[in-house]
């Protein structure tokens, strides 16, 4: 076949596989869909019931709210385990993406429908569908590189812009349409970009190629290499692999609170008046619509941090995965001092706010906490890629995802604690205790590096030790 002349799988766009784009906007509207409807999610519950009116919610309390909120997220993400271990071991994981979608388009269409039945209905559609589909697309995302490939974690930039292009774009107009017109046209809004999301899918399946085809049993071709146990250094990097879940628990436990407690923070307690009216909207900004703010940041800031840690590194200075997630601990914590200064401005008169806090300090914490999220998130998940073996791949990355659901329940209890302990008390704790948290990884990352036996600087090789690990995931994704 004439060099000039490449298969669909084979071509490539700005450097990166064509598959990755594909990709990228299959998550973008699965985003859009999903952030969307969790943009008005809080709200919906903390909405007072109003018999007839499309603004009548469920009247639950702050506490109810975000305890339900916190569940909800932490079985969205703890799905992707039997989500990877399907994918790996039966449909692989093309079809698992496939499979997630047609049920997440089910789940947002029944959400449309105004009954509590449909509610709860479409939310378990929902936990499932992204229980197939959020670790193995991400998985995939790897699977388009060879292992050693320096444009894999640029390219997981590029993807993790596009979830963040779907969550600024869903925030925004569901959140406006379910002010305007009501709750249920907002979740139906999320449906239609979630079924977007699956044509482009089923449109681009030809440029991912073999990618996302591995099933490992018995008809593999590397079905004797994948029937050995591991080996020490295979067993060495799924320990900090599960090690770095934890750094996942606790960054998530904090940024989730986004959902939780800082959107009902907007809605009760944030002045969100304009000295000008804007289209849609008016001059009040719905509280749903600064879920949009993150988002935002991600787009403008994400290839400039992506360049950022490139320069540092080939300056020679640390840039290790685990040291990127510390620092992006930090600076996430450094966000909720901001949202401190905001609790302090406050003033109570009983159960009523009599003064609300600047929206400045909520744009300072959704900054800080966006370019946290931009030093740990993407580079966790290229990190998981890099270290799982081939048999576990999806596994793993599933294993991920339920850490950040661990972390969303974490982040429901944390917030939870602001009816008794106080906003400011709740926020300055976070920033204090992930700060510190942060620090202490920063302490003992020497032994933690030498636990990933070079897997973040090593091409292909085929050692005794490794079986072939690094030379079987490049096979597979040429």
């Amino acid at each position: 076949m004439s060099n000039l002349i490449k298969e669909p799988h084979e071509k490539e766009l700005f450097g990166h596989p064509v598959g990755l784009y594909v990709l990228f906007f299959v998550e973008m509207w699965e985003r859009f869909s999903y952030y969307g409807m969790r943009a008005i999610l809080t709200l919906y519950l903390a909405a007072p019931i109003i018999m007839g009116d499309p603004q009548s919610g469920f009247g639950w309390t702050n506490g109810e709210t975000l305890s339900f909120y916190g569940t909800y997220t932490m079985f969205v993400y703890l799905t992707s385990i039997p989500g990877g271990w399907i994918a790996d071991k039966f449909i692989g994981q093309k079809k698992a993406v496939m499979l997630g979608g047609i049920l997440l388009c089910i789940g947002h269409g029944i959400l449309a429908i105004d009954a509590q039945w449909a509610f709860f209905t479409g939310l378990i559609f929902i936990v499932i569908g992204v229980g197939f589909l959020k670790p193995n697309i991400s998985t995939m995302v790897g699977g388009l590189y060879k292992q050693g490939d320096e444009r894999r974690d640029k390219g997981f930039y590029v993807f993790y812009i596009g979830i963040n292009l779907g969550a600024f774009l869903g925030a925004i107009l569901v959140g406006a349409v379910a002010a305007k017109y009501g709750w249920h046209y907002g979740f139906g809004l999320a449906g239609i970009g979630m079924g977007l999301g699956q044509i482009v899918y089923m449109y681009g399946l030809k440029y991912l190629g073999s990618v996302g085809n591995f099933i490992g049993n018995a008809d593999s071709p590397d079905k004797e290499l994948l029937k050995k146990p591991l080996t020490k250094i295979e067993k060495d990097r799924m320990l900090v692999m599960f090690l770095s879940f934890l750094i996942i628990i606790v960054f998530w436990g904090a940024f989730e609170q986004a959902g939780g407690l800082m959107s009902l923070y907007t809605e009760q307690k944030t002045n969100r008046i304009l000295s000008f009216s804007l289209p849609l909207i008016g001059n009040e900004i719905p509280a749903a619509v600064f879920q949009s703010v993150n988002a935002f940041f991600i787009i403008v800031l994400g290839t400039a941090v992506g360049g950022f840690w490139y320069k540092w590194k080939s300056k020679g200075r640390e840039a290790s995965s685990i040291f990127k997630m510390a620092v992006g601990v930090i600076i996430m914590a450094f966000g909720f001092f901001f949202m401190s200064k905001a609790a302090s401005e406050v003033v109570m008169n009983g159960d009523e706010v009599a003064e609300k806090s600047a929206m400045i300090w909520l744009i300072l914490a959704y900054l800080f906490h966006t370019i946290g999220e931009l030093c740990a998130s993407p580079v966790a998940l290229s990190f998981i890629t890099k270290l799982a073996p081939l048999k576990y791949a999806s596994l793993m990355m599933g294993a991920y995802f339920a850490a950040t659901g661990l972390g969303n329940k974490v982040a429901g209890f944390i917030g939870g604690l602001s009816e008794d302990a106080g906003d400011f008390e709740v926020f300055t704790g976070i920033a204090i205790t992930c700060t510190i948290f942060g620090l202490l990884l920063i302490a003992i990352l020497k032994p933690l590096k030498r636990l990933t036996h070079g897997a973040e600087d090593r091409t292909e090789t085929k050692s005794d030790e490794t079986e072939g690990f690094e030379f079987r995931i490049s096979k597979k994704t040429e």
